[in-house]
């Protein structure tokens, strides 16, 4: 999925499938390029599921299959032939995009694709193998490599991509971010009285959910102390590590909580609400707070 594609937050709200639907989504995208094109055909295949979703799951799926393959990618030998076709293409024609239609070709992220480039030239250039920061701010800024054509190809590969890279990581931070501030504001609306992942951490607290409840709430019968908020769609992999993590360290320290997951999730996978953990693809709109309960325990009273 390209980042800046995707709409805005209230715009497109995610939808909950079933293990079945999102095997269906999940073997479609087998078959699909990490492209706008395969983007525009995963939607046309499947019409009647959100943009926000079938985004989330278009990035997810890619990542994981990314992951199968690094290793096939990063030996001595793939990498040495991939710098010597980055060499020969580009002495043929400079102006062409050599790198990105490369990394298509042999099915790898153009931004990975770009790194192991950019890594093997230092190395050659340098006599040194470059550390992680150096490497990272030259494709954050290509201007910084010492090669106009190599600057120009990796600059290519990171605009370009739709899952990896800068320009990703940086727009998945605002969107994460935009989905927190959602998240303060309807907390705000409804007068709840709480403290933020940043409140937390001036408190102390090394590892916190992005909201504590000061005074619980309760969704669905299901008291609520605390509320993560996930700008992504919770699939399978992710949401066992999100559990391992982070979610079942927050219930030890703080009790039972809530997750969003804001482009929708795996409906089987909300199954722990009786040990106190539920999940939600949008702000619940039925809370009972304290305040209410208090109320109708008074109204009970007068009568």
């Amino acid at each position: 999925m390209s980042w800046c594609w995707t709409p805005s937050v209230c715009a497109h709200p995610g939808m909950i499938l079933s293990r079945a639907q999102y095997g269906q989504i999940s073997r479609y995208l087998e078959r699909l390029r990490p492209n706008r094109q395969g983007l525009k055909l995963l939607m046309e295949q499947f019409p009647s599921q959100s943009q926000s979703t079938l985004l989330s799951i278009f990035s997810l799926e890619y990542q994981k299959r990314m992951k199968r393959t690094h290793a096939r990618h990063h030996t001595t030998e793939a990498c040495e032939t991939y710098y010597q076709r980055y060499l020969s293409g580009v002495m043929n024609n400079a102006a062409a995009p050599v790198l990105f239609e490369l990394a298509n070709e042999v099915d790898l992220a153009p931004s990975l694709m770009a790194r192991i480039v950019l890594e093997k030239f230092l190395q050659e250039h340098e006599q040194a193998i470059p550390s992680k920061p150096v490497i990272n701010g030259m494709l954050r800024d290509p201007s910084q490599i010492p090669d106009r054509v190599l600057a120009n190809q990796v600059y290519q590969c990171t605009v370009n991509d739709s899952c990896y890279g800068p320009l990703v990581d940086c727009i998945k931070h605002a969107i994460g971010q935009e989905h927190e501030i959602l998240l303060r504001e309807k907390l705000q609306r409804k007068r709840l009285s709480f403290l933020d992942e940043d409140q937390l951490r001036a408190k102390g607290y090394d590892k916190t959910p992005d909201i504590i409840l000061e005074v619980p709430i309760a969704v669905e019968g299901h008291v609520i102390h605390w509320i993560e908020s996930k700008a992504s769609f919770g699939d399978e992999y992710s949401h066992q590590c999100y559990l391992q993590d982070q979610f079942w360290s927050y219930w030890n320290r703080f009790g039972p909580g809530l997750v969003i997951y804001w482009c929708g999730f795996i409906e089987e996978l909300d199954c722990h609400r009786d040990r106190g953990i539920i999940l939600k693809d949008c702000f619940p709109e039925d809370i009972v707070t304290l305040h209410c309960t208090m109320a109708n325990i008074d109204l009970g009273k007068d009568r």
